[in-house]
């Protein structure tokens, strides 16, 4: 038995746990430590290695861009615990509404506003799901259109910054950037950090958001019967005011954070707290400011970071065995001999990315499988930002794909029950291959992803 094979016995064992629907945490940390004891016991890992891992764990803990997790969760549940998101929906929804396939476009601009001030998925296709699809499906909308629509506009928060995601993957990126240093002989890699991460996904986001629109105006114009126009009591500047009043104020709050990144004036850590404090303020003019609504915001802020935080220390420990049986250096060697180089090393790892999110959520596969392949692939020469941006435009995807992804079982859990699951099933479908699309435009032209973040360095 040798250290590699070993290490290959623990991914794969690890990998079926998971898929079993054992706790994450407790699978990554419960796994390492068997093979760690197996492996001192046939003498090919040395298990005072572990004693490393209380250094982990307090790194972990004194992380200030982690800092920013718990206080984006809190900004953005305070938005939907207060009501402010689906009065966000409901207006935007009746200013589109009067031109065909609007409450569509409508859907996917509130999608657009609530990932830049929540970053929350589950939030967001929960909101709209419970407000916009009855509206969709009373103005006649097809099934499919409209709840095809709803899971894909959910997923936004996943790329368009600020995004939970982005930050943990900027996290595991720098870690895989500086592990690549060591392979490299650079010692002083250029840093990744979540500003790098925001700034690159701006561009890639509002193309997909564009990209959303224009296959709903298409479906309109050949379609006319599924997307009909939604008819409404409302008078047009009765509508034009209820907008203002209802989307000023969070976009305003929207380019506090996102402006006080790019420009430098804020770290993300410190932009998260405006957000926060931003988001509790707006929730104290509209008057919904209540114990009850802070109440439950901070419980579920606590619930999500913890959830987060535990699944890090477990991965922690995870990478730490792995690496002790030279598993990333069996994986880097295997993505340095695959045929194409550096693009053809990427390209299987995206397809693997691809194909586990069929089964695995993104946090498991941004703490699991990034620290391996990351390494090898900037190693080889990938840019880590412009392979941070594919790896979240492809974990996005995750949400959206059969059978376990989660925006389906988010909408599933609020639609009518009068709407069949294999709609929202096959509502989706259209929307996975425009994320595929923008993927290969990602990757066919990197200065889409890497443009915006060389301008503002």
């Amino acid at each position: 038995m040798t250290p590699e094979i070993l290490a290959i016995i623990m991914f794969v064992t690890t990998l079926a746990f998971l898929l079993f629907g054992f706790p994450v945490a407790f699978t990554l940390a419960g796994s390492a430590l068997i093979f760690a004891f197996i492996g001192d016991f046939l003498d090919i890992f040395n298990f005072r290695m572990l004693f490393f891992f209380p250094q982990r764990i307090y790194g972990i803990m004194i992380n200030e861009a982690l800092v920013a997790v718990p206080l984006f969760i809190f900004m953005g549940v305070m938005l939907e615990k207060t009501k402010i998101a689906s009065k966000l929906l409901e207006s935007i929804g009746d200013l589109f509404g009067s031109i065909r396939g609007g409450l569509g476009i409508g859907v996917v601009l509130v999608g657009m506003l609530l990932a830049a001030s929540t970053g929350i998925v589950g939030a967001t296709v929960v909101t709209m799901g419970m407000l916009a699809l009855p509206s969709m499906l009373k103005a006649g909308y097809d099934e499919k259109i409209a709840t095809g629509t709803i899971c894909a506009a959910g997923t936004l928060g996943q790329i368009i910054p600020p995004s939970i995601v982005l930050i943990l993957l900027a996290e595991m990126l720098q870690g895989a950037n500086e592990e690549a240093g060591l392979m490299t002989g650079d010692l002083a890699p250029l840093p990744v950090t979540a500003i790098d991460l925001f700034a690159g996904a701006l561009i890639p986001g509002l193309i997909l958001v564009g990209m959303f629109i224009i296959y709903i105006l298409i479906v309109a114009k050949f379609k006319p019967s599924d997307l009909p126009i939604l008819q409404s009591t409302k008078t047009k500047s009765e509508k034009i005011r209820t907008a203002v009043f209802e989307v000023i104020p969070p976009i305003f709050l929207i380019l506090s954070v996102l402006g006080s990144i790019f420009m430098g004036i804020a770290t993300p850590t410190e932009s998260a707290s405006v957000g926060a404090a931003g988001a509790a303020l707006l929730a104290l003019l509209r008057k919904e400011l209540n114990y009850k609504n802070v109440s439950a915001a901070a419980i579920t802020t606590v619930k999500m970071s913890s959830f987060v935080f535990v699944i890090l220390i477990g991965a922690s420990m995870f990478s730490l065995v792995f690496r002790g049986f030279e598993g990333d250096d069996m994986i880097s060697n295997f993505l340095t001999n695959i045929p194409g180089g550096e693009y053809g090393a990427l390209l299987v790892v995206m397809i693997t990315i691809f194909l586990l999110g069929f089964f695995l959520d993104y946090i498991e596969i941004i703490f699991v499988i990034i620290p391996l392949v990351g390494p090898g692939l900037i190693a080889n020469g990938a840019d880590p930002l412009w392979l941070g941006i594919l790896i979240s435009l492809n974990l996005q995807t995750s949400f959206l794909t059969p059978p376990f992804g989660f925006s389906l079982f988010f909408l599933r859990g609020v639609a009518p029950k009068e709407v069949r699951t294999v709609n929202i099933y096959r509502g989706v479908i259209p929307f996975i291959f425009i994320q595929v699309i923008a993927i290969f435009l990602v990757f066919i032209f990197p200065s889409i992803a890497t443009w915006l973040p060389r301008l503002i360095n």
